[in-house]
């Protein structure tokens, strides 16, 4: 079999601290490696010391990591891509690991897990919401293990080349997840340290802002890939209130033979008939989403799993 052709994808935004180690700890993990550094609009030196290191640096000018992959995505060609952010917190070593299990096991994307090695690595907030979001998607899109927010990922050309990346931030990752999940593709993972960052690199991460689009991108996709179960939801809540609406009304007409809160009766039968509405919707809706998801299945059985 011939040489792979492996692309290190590092998106950095201001990671002059970090990005030489990255650099260095890639190229000493495994030979003949191509590391691309995509700078997106730094304002440090980030990418002098890039290019010192020996990376080939490029830039996106949209800010968002998002933005970002979606342009590594498309310009780039390779039979394995490795996807790791420019912090310096993932480990070099376990690349080896990954893409052996890639390779033997045919998977489409290896998914470093990560484990702390340091109190600092992982703030609690960041903690407590990747649980949270990955228990979330693991109810919606299936029990199958993985670690919904990781930075680390080895990846197939025939997945890379059929993503449709649609997001513009940090939540790409919860993207790549759901993806894959939807199209029932094989995946792995791998336990990786995950240590600290450098003293001078700061997280680019806000707690409470991000986890919001995080989760915001969990329903979007939920409502695309999973149509029924996201409208079923709203027309069981939709009943609900106008039953308890709608029940005192009732036995109040069969009380007294009248009624005596038309407003209420009205507002009740209207909420039960958009109860029934949003039910036909998601109905409607599943039946297009499974024929997006069969023509997404098409465009990634045409691409072969690595270019030769």
């Amino acid at each position: 079999m011939q040489e792979l052709d492996i692309a290190i994808l590092v998106p950095c935004f201001n990671e002059a601290a970090a990005i030489g180690p990255v650099i260095d700890g890639f190229k000493n993990a495994r030979d003949n490696l191509k590391i691309y550094v995509y700078d997106n609009a730094s304002t440090d030196d980030t990418t002098d010391i890039a290019m010192a290191h020996g990376a080939i640096v490029r830039s996106e000018a949209v800010r968002g990591k998002g933005n970002v992959v979606r342009r590594m995505f498309a310009d780039i060609e390779a039979d394995i891509y490795v996807l790791v952010d420019g912090d310096d917190t993932y480990d070099p070593d376990s690349l080896n690991t990954m893409i052996e299990l890639l390779l033997v096991e045919h998977c489409d994307m290896v998914t470093g897990k990560r484990i702390e090695q340091h109190d600092k690595a992982y703030r609690f907030g960041h903690r407590f919401g990747n649980q949270l979001l990955t228990s979330i998607t693991r109810l919606l899109f299936g029990h199958r293990p993985f670690d919904l927010l990781s930075g680390y990922r080895v990846m197939s050309r025939r997945f890379v080349k059929s993503f449709p990346a649609i997001s513009s931030g940090f939540e790409i990752e919860t993207e790549l997840t759901i993806h894959a999940l939807s199209l029932n593709l094989p995946m792995g993972e791998i336990e990786t340290p995950y240590k600290a960052r450098p003293e001078m690199s700061e997280s680019k991460l806000n707690t409470y802002r991000d986890g919001v689009r995080i989760l915001s991108t969990i329903l979007l996709f939920t409502k695309e890939e999973r149509p029924f179960l996201f409208f079923s939801v709203w027309s069981i809540l939709l009943i609900i209130t106008s039953l308890l609406l709608g029940i005192p009304v009732t036995l109040e007409f069969f009380d007294t033979g009248l009624v005596a809160r038309f407003p209420t009766a009205i507002l009740a039968a209207s909420i039960m008939m958009l109860a029934f509405l949003s039910l036909t919707t998601g109905m409607v809706l599943d039946s297009v989403a499974r024929g997006r998801r069969e023509t997404k299945r098409l465009a990634y059985l045409q691409l072969p799993w690595l270019s030769r």
